[in-house]
């Protein structure tokens, strides 16, 4: 079987859900709120029309 890629918390041996939460300071114009929901094997998150062509940042909060 070829090399499975591994994130960055793999090779660190550190899994996602046991590094607790950290504090994140973002400034931006706008901001919603919203529920990922689930779309195939992936989620999605509608935003509104006018933000297309325009650079987001996701945060995931829980």
């Amino acid at each position: 079987m070829p090399d499975e890629k591994k994130s960055k918390n793999d090779k660190k041996g550190v899994s996602a859900k046991t590094r607790g939460k950290v504090k994140l300071e973002v400034y931006g114009e706008e901001m919603v709120e919203k529920i990922v929901k689930q779309s195939g094997n992936s989620g999605r998150v509608y935003l509104p029309p006018d933000w297309v062509g325009c650079r987001v940042k996701i945060i995931r909060v829980d």
